[in-house]
């Protein structure tokens, strides 16, 4: 739903009685009444909606209400190093390099706002949209595809996996989703492998269909 269509201005002038129609200091006090009104609810309500409300337009703050309401994570945890490794120093314990050249404790990888946008908007999908081959694909070419870089999901029809296929190589930003989060659109039960096939299929008649296993690709 667009914020458009919500209407949030109350016309508080109608409040004043015909009885005080010449009443100008009352008037003038209703005016200041609606103005603020008007800066303190309808501008309230309306950045609400942009920076929470709407996944597409969300801030930072936005996507981690998101992200506890629906129960995603919007980081990669990252352990720490192999604390078997030597140190590297000189001294008693090597104490004065202190840090050995390695982390000693866990940290969170943080994301992208564009990675945490999609990252929700996967977790959205998955809690309210039927895995059908049709809706992943309508989801697919919403938020995937941008101009001849296309996405789409395969479904053998075996319970087995869910192909996801890319006519595009995916740059470092999609492959850390797709590697950390397990997040893709498939039935309950059904693996998700990926296919990434940046070579034109060889065959005939529309997309090829024919030879579709046997395209000569990667």
């Amino acid at each position: 739903m667009n914020i458009q269509e919500f209407d949030f201005h109350s016309d508080l002038l109608k409040a004043i009685l015909w009885q005080y129609e010449n009443a100008d200091k009352l008037k003038a006090l209703a005016h200041l009444k609606a103005a603020y009104f008007h800066q303190s609810t309808v501008s309230f309500w309306q950045n609400w909606y942009r920076d929470v409300f709407n996944i597409d337009t969300a801030n930072d703050f936005g996507l981690s209400v998101w992200s506890r309401i629906l129960d995603v994570p919007l980081g990669i945890d990252i352990p720490p190093s192999d604390k078997n490794k030597i140190g590297f120093g000189f001294g008693k314990k090597k104490t004065n390099f202190k840090a050995n050249f390695r982390r000693n404790a866990d940290y969170t990888l943080s994301l992208t706002l564009d990675q945490k946008r999609m990252l929700v908007r996967m977790r959205y999908f998955n809690l309210t949209q039927s895995p059908t081959v049709t809706n992943i694909n309508e989801f697919l070419k919403r938020f995937f595809w941008r101009e001849d870089s296309k996405v789409f999901v395969l479904d053998p029809f075996d319970m087995t996996y869910m192909y996801y296929v890319f006519n595009f190589n995916p740059d470092e930003r999609l492959r850390l989703l797709l590697e950390n989060f397990d997040l893709m659109p498939r039935p309950s039960g059904v693996g998700v492998k990926y296919r990434i096939i940046t070579k034109k299929a060889f065959g005939y008649g529309q997309y090829r269909k024919n030879f579709l296993k046997s395209n000569f690709g990667e």
